[in-house]
């Protein structure tokens, strides 16, 4: 294991707060982190565009802006972002070998919005070929190891992320989320992390190679991963589009919908207790837990339309494998469909605080490349389709809800995580959902 033990400073609040002080300067801080990167990634392979002279340059600014009297909230923190996001200068391949060689003549919206609030951008982090699946290792690149066992994934597709954020790299990294992308890697690695609500975080600078103009993807975001709650709220609320509602309620008075069981998908028991201790403290803590409830969407049906929005996108319409394409009919009949269902978890979320949900149905897997259809995974004892996966994704992706992962322990002694989900434009109150699990379990 090569989990870095970390001080308080070395969370990106803490730090950025350190360096306002004046005790430390971003000059400082960001050696520090190159060093680590340095030293940890020769056996994670994290950090895979590395940019350390401009971030240098960026952090000698930063002091300078300091000095002038700048509040920005990131000034001088050192962090890194995924290879997917566009970097003036720097290499956007997505994985591809074909694209190798495609550098960024501009930085992508979330980009410059950190680089804004006084973020030293160190380089970008490791990602499976177009984004695509739950582990991190391409031709361009190579393979991503979870600092946790350096033998199973950690995750993906911003599975670099995760992996240089618990190792200590970097106290706070930037993916995307599609089909579990922050949320996976994030209970894979024991970190945080942050899937939005879908359109809040402009994805513009986040295309595949050779696309510069592009229309708003579906289903796909980008956001946060991170070590606290306090430093995936200080990055969401530096990228966002417009500002959002920062209601809270106290998990002693919230009415909460425990989904642990999901037809598409089995769930390992070792998870299940995990997930079922916490809603034990949460229900001494005084929540209303409840495990059904009827305004509950369709869930099966539910996963099958999101599996088709899923293809279509991912694939960027291309034909299936009997040939047809999808018409424009179809795809205006999958959004009604998503519409419908959207009002259903409106429905549900008027009448609960919060749902929670697994990320994943066992921990970080031991590496293994096959294609997402052809692997298996081991679930309580029998094979298991791991693409099946996909539905504890798809349940927060689907009607475009925000989700927070947060770390609840371990299972043979890999970390764990769970989704606090609520209505859209809620994020925050996701945000400080997780918060409070995290105080009721004692850090």
């Amino acid at each position: 294991m090569v989990v870095a033990h970390l001080t308080d400073e070395q969370t990106a609040t803490k730090l950025a707060a350190v360096i306002a002080s004046g005790k430390l300067t971003a000059v400082e801080a960001t050696e520090a982190a190159i060093a680590r990167i340095e030293e940890q990634d020769v056996s994670i392979n994290a950090v895979v565009v590395r940019d350390f002279d401009r971030a240098r340059q960026q952090a000698r600014d930063a002091d300078a802006r300091l000095a002038k009297g700048d509040s920005a909230p990131l000034l001088g923190v050192p962090m890194t972002v995924k290879e997917s996001f566009n970097i003036a200068g720097l290499q956007t391949c997505w994985g591809v070998e074909a694209a190798a060689g495609n550098i960024a003549d501009e930085d992508s919206a979330v980009v410059k919005r950190l680089k804004a609030a006084g973020a030293v951008i160190l380089g970008k982090t490791n990602i499976p070929p177009m984004l695509t699946d739950w582990f991190a290792e391409n031709p361009v690149y190579g393979r991503t190891n979870n600092p946790h066992d350096l033998a199973r994934s950690p995750g993906g597709s911003s599975g670099g992320a995760a992996a240089a954020v618990a190792s200590g790299m970097v106290p706070v990294d930037y993916g995307s989320d599609i089909g579990g992308s922050i949320r996976v890697p994030a209970h894979y690695c024991g970190v945080w992390g942050l899937k939005p609500t879908y359109g809040i975080i402009s994805k513009e600078g986040h295309f595949p190679p050779g696309i510069k103009e592009g229309a708003e993807g579906a289903l796909s975001v980008v956001g946060p991963l991170a070590r606290s709650a306090d430093d995936l709220e200080l990055l969401f609320d530096a990228t966002i589009d417009r500002p959002l509602p920062k209601a809270t309620t106290a998990l002693s008075q919230s009415r909460i919908l425990l989904v642990l069981d999901h037809p598409s998908v089995a769930l390992e028991d070792a998870m299940r207790r995990q997930i079922e201790d916490v809603a034990a403290a949460l229900e001494d803590a005084g929540a209303e837990i409840s495990r059904e409830s009827d305004l509950l969407p369709n869930l099966e049906k539910q996963h099958h339309n999101y599996m088709r929005m899923l293809n279509v996108a991912v694939t960027a319409g291309a034909p299936r494998p009997d040939g047809s394409e999808v018409t424009v009919r179809e795809w205006l009949r999958m959004g009604d469909a998503q519409a419908r269902n959207q009002r259903q978890w409106r429905a549900l979320f008027a009448e609960f605080d919060y749902m929670l949900a697994p990320v994943s149905s066992t921990p970080a897997f031991v590496h293994d490349t096959r294609p997402m259809k052809d692997r298996q995974l081991t679930i309580n004892g029998a094979p298991d389709r791991f693409a099946g996966q996909l539905a504890w994704a798809g349940l927060v992706t689907y009607p475009g809800l925000p989700a927070t992962v947060l770390p609840i322990g371990s299972v043979d002694g890999l970390p764990v995580g769970l989704q606090v989900v609520a209505d859209q434009y809620q994020d925050h109150k996701t945000i400080d959902g997780a918060r409070q699990i995290e105080a009721l379990l004692g850090g």
